[in-house]
């Protein structure tokens, strides 16, 4: 079977695309307003982009009422965010932080996440996560006919908590990230080392 996007309806053109592009990860970006008022927000359409800048880009829609989101609102006028990878321990609290809230709500404070700060001059990253990434605006890009707004953001630091650090020296990591397949979240799960790569005469 072979789908048409054309004939297909935005909700249903997400559908497909949210079950078999996966696993994806999550992003959960903090941002601030002008006041200081702390953003907490996930957003899965969100991957690496370059090592060369140092860049990972993040799609993010329009509220309900169709009015730009607060992380995005925030990134436009401050320039900053702080991305954090979620793991298990933080994958509810993660989920609850997805409630549309006014403008002048805080998830931070609703439902009571936790931050520290670290960077300064950043965003503030959520205590206990296994790593975080102090990022500034790079670049917005214009999908025509399109309300979903992808960002591209140059990390300029990143927080590593020491106990995922499986070879300190060689920088290798071990943990296991949550990510977004299609309307629920997983694990990772088995990792699987593939084989050296031989060529045949």
């Amino acid at each position: 079977m072979v789908i048409d996007y054309a004939d297909k309806e935005l909700t249903q053109r997400y559908q497909l695309m949210a079950q078999t592009i996966i696993p994806r990860p999550i992003a959960w970006i903090i941002t601030q307003n002008e006041q200081g008022l702390l953003n907490v927000a996930p957003f899965s359409y969100f991957m690496g982009l370059s090592s060369e800048p140092a860049t990972m880009i993040v799609s993010i829609g329009h509220k309900s009422d169709g009015s730009e989101k607060d992380t995005l609102r925030n990134i436009r006028q401050n320039g900053k965010c702080t991305i954090c990878m979620v793991d298990e321990a933080h994958l509810e609290t993660m989920h609850f932080s997805s409630k549309e809230l006014h403008e002048t709500e805080s998830e931070a404070t609703t439902f009571n996440i936790k931050t520290k700060e670290v960077v300064a001059g950043f965003p503030p990253m959520v205590e206990g996560v296994p790593s975080a990434f102090f990022c500034e605006f790079y670049q917005e890009i214009t999908l025509k006919g399109s309300k979903t707004i992808p960002l591209v953001v140059e990390i300029k630091e990143q927080f590593i908590d020491e106990a995922i650090l499986a070879d300190k020296e060689k920088m290798i990591l071990d943990y296991e990230p949550v990510a977004r397949v299609g309307k629920s979240y997983a694990l990772l799960g088995k990792k699987i080392t593939p084989p050296p790569i031989k060529v045949h005469p």
